[in-house]
């Protein structure tokens, strides 16, 4: 039985794969077919684990309404988006992301919602965390906008170089992640080697030090949340 309940979990989740747009297409008759198979699947394990409880434990558990409302949700989706595909009207499957609600709130994922649960609990703790980091790249974001905004620079594509703060603040936080290095700064490099000295600080401020902090308090609050669970 849980072997079968993970197998269907599985195909479900799967199905984003195949529907539209997707990577590789199937017909909406097929991805519709399957879907219902894996919903009547969850229906049916639900009514067997009714059968086993008692009823007012059955409904007093919140996971059994959640999965019981994500099946009808998807249905419903199902549904309306079928016949609007009658009618040649374009429309989006909005229930996709109700899917992993079925991955959580059955029995046989205990670990999953462990899991869950710990990350959910760690949340609140590195908020502080994220929010200094964000108040540092914000700050730096408007250094930036001070320092090269009204030099007139380029980009090697000649678009406007460092114009737009929230432009900015997207590029330096990809910056954060070395992934645009040293192309975000070279038209400032080019400009004046001095002003590389503002990016080096910045990877160290960010990069270094937030980025590793970040880290070691997610890992030791979801250790203690782990362990206490």
């Amino acid at each position: 039985m849980r072997t079968a309940t993970y197998f269907f979990i599985f195909l479900n989740l799967s199905l984003a794969v195949f529907e539209e747009p997707a990577v590789y297409p199937l017909p909406f008759l097929v991805t519709s077919l399957v879907e219902v198979l894996c919903l009547l699947v969850f229906f049916g394990r639900l009514t067997h684990f009714a059968k086993v409880t008692l009823r007012n434990v059955f409904w007093k558990d919140t996971k059994n309404i959640c999965i019981m409302v994500a099946i009808l949700l998807s249905l419903t989706d199902l549904a309306i988006y079928g016949v609007l595909r009658i009618y040649n009207v374009r429309s989006i499957r909005w229930s996709r992301i109700v899917r992993p609600i079925f991955l959580i709130n059955f029995a046989e994922s205990r670990q999953i919602r462990r899991a869950f649960r710990s990350i959910r609990n760690t949340l609140p703790e590195i908020t502080y965390v994220f929010l200094l980091f964000m108040f540092s790249l914000l700050m730096f974001s408007l250094m930036a906008l001070k320092l090269f905004g009204e030099r007139n620079l380029q980009t090697a594509e000649g678009l406007p170089y460092f114009k737009n703060y929230l432009e900015i603040v997207f590029d330096l936080y990809v910056l954060v992640t070395t992934a645009n290095s040293p192309d975000v700064m070279m038209p400032a490099f080019d400009f004046s080697s001095w002003y590389a000295l503002f990016f080096i600080a910045f990877v160290i401020v960010n990069t270094y030090i937030f980025m590793s902090l970040f880290l070691a308090v997610v890992y030791n609050n979801y250790k203690k949340h782990l362990k206490v669970m």
